[in-house]
């Protein structure tokens, strides 16, 4: 019986490289001159300090660039507010969303149900698995879950005949 995985998984080597990548173009950028900008990465968290809120928009520019040339889907990122630190100075934390929350699979297994297709869909951890005898049903649920507009990247991996 045919299966696949959907997914929502996050590269983290290439995370690091773009975040580095973003801290070298920050300090040799002549506006960022005598500032203390930098993006700091703890996990799935990146912390932006800047001096200003205009500074903490262009690294954030920098960063989404950086992010979707590495092949980063930047919907995975979740900004918070801009938060005074102290001095005049501010920073911003951006969460870096993996994983398929419970509420959101089940109402993508919801979705698919509703569809009447004959397949089958659990809920495994922070993954989605479904199955069914026809390639050709697997297939539409691929296309179903492309058109919803759900905020979070979803990659179909794990396909198995």
């Amino acid at each position: 019986m045919p299966t696949f995985d959907v997914v929502s998984q996050v590269d983290w080597h290439e995370v690091r490289n773009a975040v580095d990548q973003v801290n070298r173009e920050v300090s040799n950028r002549f506006d960022f001159k005598g500032s203390d900008a930098r993006v700091e990465q703890a996990e799935s968290l990146l912390t932006i300090y800047a001096d200003d809120d205009f500074k903490i928009g262009q690294i954030t520019d920098i960063l989404d660039m950086r992010l979707a040339k590495r092949g980063i889907d930047v919907t995975c990122l979740q900004p918070d507010e801009v938060v005074e630190r102290g001095a005049g100075k501010v920073r911003q934390e951006i969460r870096i969303r993996h994983g398929i929350e419970s509420e959101l699979a089940k109402t993508l297994v919801k979705k698919i149900k509703k569809e009447k297709l004959k397949v089958q869909a659990a809920v495994q951890g922070d993954q989605l698995r479904v199955s069914g005898k026809k390639r050709d049903d697997l297939q539409a649920v691929i296309a179903l879950l492309k058109n919803e507009d759900i905020g979070l990247p979803l990659q179909y991996v794990n396909f198995r005949d």
